[in-house]
């Protein structure tokens, strides 16, 4: 679909203007980005057809219309979710090392917090994203849902404890991230099942996702030994077909991503503790890799 690059008089559209703010809300809202980029496409073709005189906001109207589309469309989802076979993982998002710099931003747009997001109601998840990410008012995001202020600062306090109570704080060092992700990329490459062991913490999960597309863990994944095991055995496979893998900057935290060729196939993010890797999350879902090409955002 083609989108007019100015409004009559050669000014820029409003809708262009914030298009990376929408995108950014409806993305923390859905986890998604594919189902993030057709809620802008819906809140284009509102937009088109709004009666732009009435419209005093532009940006606040087009804020607005992206966060209701989005609980409209993560409500549907959540039952299809139900139904996932194996573990769901958000979409992951390639991200530019600028974005990695600005810490708050890059929080909370990290797998990490995406999957604590799936947990809230809809309504909750707006409400955090809104307040929490993008500093809105109560009464802005009241305007914006068509609640009470009041039950908004109320859905506020719960939705902030709910997500500070599962938010575990993990080491953020850039510095010892790079290094501790180098030494896990050499170790995998080099099939080094002890010197794997040695990076991952004791309490170490993984997940991986194949949304049944392609071969994945079915279920979570706990120990050292066992998840080092199935990681190398994951790794064997793609190396022989020749898929190969570096250090990228995922979800605003450097990860890994699998490409073959050009095309990526894979990506693996983890949280660090002081004691070593824990909580892998891998993406293998094709249908859930987009995010991961330079001009997917």
């Amino acid at each position: 679909m083609k989108i007019a690059q100015a409004q009559p008089g050669g000014s820029p559209d409003p809708y262009l203007e914030n298009r990376r703010l929408l995108f950014a809300t409806a993305y923390r809202m859905l986890g998604s980005v594919a189902d993030a980029e057709d809620v802008l496409q819906d809140a284009w073709l509102n937009w088109n057809a709004a009666d732009r005189s009435a419209v005093r906001n532009p940006r606040a109207y087009l804020v607005r219309t992206v966060t209701n589309l989005s609980v409209t469309r993560l409500t549907s989802a959540r039952a299809t979710r139900e139904q996932y076979v194996g573990p769901w993982l958000p979409e992951p998002l390639l991200t530019s090392p600028d974005a990695a710099e600005e810490t708050e931003l890059a929080d909370s747009v990290s797998t990490a917090v995406l999957v604590i997001l799936e947990t809230l109601a809809p309504v909750e998840r707006a409400v955090f994203v809104l307040r929490e990410v993008f500093g809105y008012s109560h009464a802005e995001i009241a305007d914006i849902l068509d609640r009470p202020e009041p039950t908004v600062r109320q859905i506020a306090h719960r939705a902030r404890n709910h997500v500070q109570s599962r938010r575990p704080r993990y080491d953020t060092d850039p510095d010892r991230r790079a290094r501790i992700t180098t030494r896990f990329i050499e170790a995998c490459a080099g099939g080094d099942l002890n010197a794997v062991m040695e990076l991952l913490a004791p309490d170490v999960t993984c997940w991986s996702d194949g949304g049944g597309k392609v071969t994945a863990a079915r279920r979570p994944l706990h120990g050292p030994d066992h998840v080092a095991r199935w990681i190398l055995g994951v790794l064997a496979k793609p190396q022989s077909a020749g898929v190969t893998f570096r250090q990228a900057v995922v979800n605003g935290e450097l990860g890994i991503l699998f490409t073959a060729g050009e095309v990526p196939v894979a990506a693996l993010t983890y949280d660090l503790s002081e004691d070593g890797i824990r909580n892998l999350r891998l993406q293998v879902n094709p249908e859930k890799l987009t995010g991961l090409r330079p001009s997917g955002e």
